[in-house]
């Protein structure tokens, strides 16, 4: 392994130093896993399927660099992605598939620069699938700022690529999802049945990675009430009845949203529109949520939405190794709110019943000179 490998895994091979790692995981979906065929199957005999997973291709750092789009001595360890380390960790977790969420993708200055980014970043994760074929799936950044691009994206990566899902910033310069400038990006979304996958980062009002309070970093309570604020505006404005055939994953185990089901119900008639607590228990239970952050005591999330709701997710490698194996993968396995049936689901379940692609076998591609064989939309 790179020494940057070791760096990124924030430990996670020396902690395991005398310790022999278990055998390759099954891709789910994978021919040789008993049940891997059934997008429903909570036997248990499938590996996880990691739906939180960012991944900055080691490629694109590179032409974005040459490009002048990033500074590779600049980047923070959520963006140094290291094959090697990540692979240790699946094979460490029990990860059979982890679902790819692209970062930095809305730091283009030309729409013409985005595209190019954006082909730099899908020839890397063809070449990541050929290498490991059904351990990744991928999700489709979207470029807001470039509408005409984010169409090209989404073709791309769904007709081409085998996309399982598509992902967003919670906020885009201070707008959250649910407002009226989304609704060509949500309408073209929708027309493919797809799964949306928001993620808080930059927040309104504030320079990118500034702290709201000193010493506080956002992820720590801030994030959560970013992820809260989209959740809330999507129910506020109807989105989730517009775009019927869209289904949103919020992170972070919905943020403060299952906290608040209560007051948000009591109090939505303050809100513009008014929210009537029927629509409101309704949306809370059409949400899904992952368990990355590492999930709090589940009753009130179970109690929210239901556990056919909840997919696993590790935040790698924002989350280091031992986030993951000592407190995210435990509250999962310990908590008393999960029956087991119930934990088998949020392992892969659940994830593969909202994406059935997952239970597929890997769609094979090519890179960017060759013919790429046409995927059925979803």
């Amino acid at each position: 392994m790179s020494r940057r490998g070791l760096l990124i895994a924030g430990g996670a091979l020396a902690s395991t130093a005398g310790t022999t790692l278990p055998p390759r995981v099954s891709p789910a979906g994978g021919g040789d896993m008993p049940g891997g065929g059934d997008p429903g199957d909570n036997s248990g005999r499938a590996g996880k399927i990691d739906v939180h997973h960012h991944y900055t291709a080691p490629e694109w750092v590179e032409w974005a660099e040459r490009a002048g789009v990033v500074r590779e001595e600049d980047l923070l360890w959520w963006a140094r992605w290291d094959e090697d380390a990540t692979l240790a960790l699946m094979d460490r977790a029990g990860i059979a598939t982890a679902v790819l969420n692209p970062t930095m993708q809305d730091r283009y200055r030309s729409a013409a620069q985005a595209r190019e980014g954006l082909s730099v970043l899908f020839d890397a994760l063809t070449g990541l699938t050929h290498r490991h074929p059904g351990r990744f799936a991928l999700l489709c950044p979207a470029p807001l700022d470039h509408p005409d691009v984010t169409t090209w994206a989404l073709e791309r990566a769904y007709d081409d690529l085998g996309a399982v899902g598509v992902s967003v910033k919670a906020n885009h310069d201070g707008v959250y999802l649910g407002d009226p400038s989304y609704d060509r990006f949500l309408a073209e979304v929708d027309e493919r049945s797809a799964v949306l996958f928001t993620h808080p980062l930059d927040l309104p009002g504030k320079p990118p990675g500034a702290p709201t309070v000193a010493g506080v970093p956002n992820f720590m309570c801030d994030f959560l009430l970013d992820t809260t604020r989209a959740a809330v505006n999507l129910i506020r404005t109807r989105t989730l009845d517009r775009y019927a055939r869209l289904s949103v994953v919020l992170p972070h185990a919905g943020g403060f949203l299952p906290q608040i089901a209560t007051r948000l119900e009591a109090f939505g008639d303050h809100c513009t529109p008014a929210l009537d607590p029927g629509r409101v228990r309704d949306a809370l239970h059409r949400f899904y949520y992952d368990t990355a952050g590492p999930l709090a005591p589940a009753c009130t999330l179970v109690e929210t939405a239901g556990a056919d709701r909840i997919l696993f997710g590790t935040d790698w490698p924002a989350a280091s190794a031992e986030i993951i194996t000592e407190h995210t993968m435990p509250a999962v396995a310990s908590d008393h709110a999960f029956t087991e049936h119930q934990r088998r689901g949020i392992y892969h379940g659940n994830a593969r019943r909202l994406m059935p692609a997952l239970g597929a076998p890997a769609v094979p591609v090519t890179g960017s000179a060759g013919a790429r064989p046409q995927a059925t939309r979803q």
